[in-house]
């Protein structure tokens, strides 16, 4: 419970005067990079102070100066501030929409330009996050997704949503498989006690939609790649 309040309080304290100055500089400015930089740091210091350290391999395999859509497993709510923080460069993220309404977070979702889903299975709701995601990758942000569209009950991946694949084949941005574990037993699904411990990001090979004819070609691929990175147990 120590590690949670600290997690808690120093995100609090920290982003409340930030977001008093920031986001009134980012309406001034246009730009939402400087409130996405000082929010990175606000979490990577958070996770110091409460001792969760993230080990990182693999980063070099992104490439440069080109934006990506990122997918990664799901085993925790640890994941996105884990991943995140230590991506090159700015990402918007498939958010539920319910996040974008939470005062003062949602509004800074919004200026980030994260891409609100929603879980009711509905295609045309699906579309229209779809077409928001290619504009912000057209802008040059990168978009992170978790691709079983939510957390594993006990680690093991789950099949995965079509939605980012259907993204990644109408836009042939390169697909950067991510394998996530170590969350999974610093916070667990369902509970909200944080642990100390280490969380491990692997960032494999890039994946280019164009080599694949179908989308269920280029998931089986990414889901091949990002289970290469997990323990064997995890792979489901």
């Amino acid at each position: 419970m120590i590690t949670s309040l600290i997690l808690l309080f120093t995100i609090a304290g920290l982003g409340a005067p930030a977001a008093l100055v920031l986001f009134p500089w980012t309406l001034i400015t246009g730009s939402a990079d400087a409130l996405y930089n000082v929010a990175q740091w606000i979490v990577r210091a958070a996770f110091r102070l409460a001792r969760v350290k993230v080990v990182i391999e693999g980063r070099d395999r992104v490439p440069r100066d080109t934006a990506c859509i990122f997918m990664a497993n799901h085993v925790s709510n640890l994941d996105p501030p884990a991943l995140i923080p230590n991506l090159p460069g700015r990402t918007s993220a498939f958010l539920k929409r319910s996040l974008m309404k939470i005062p003062v977070l949602g509004y800074g979702f919004r200026l980030g330009q994260f891409v609100p889903v929603d879980r009711d299975g509905n295609v045309e709701s699906a579309k229209e996050s779809v077409t928001a995601a290619r504009r912000v990758l057209e802008k040059g942000i990168h978009i992170t997704t978790f691709v079983e569209g939510t957390r594993s009950g006990d680690g093991r991946m789950l099949p995965f949503k079509k939605g980012p694949f259907y993204l990644a084949m109408e836009s042939g941005a390169p697909c950067v498989p991510v394998s996530i574990y170590g969350t999974e037993t610093m916070m667990r699904k369902g509970s909200l006690k944080v642990y100390p411990g280490t969380a491990h990001i692997i960032f494999h090979e890039p994946i280019h939609p164009a080599e694949f004819a179908t989308r269920e070609e280029l998931m089986a691929a990414v889901r091949e790649s990002i289970a290469s990175g997990l323990p064997e147990w995890m792979r489901g």
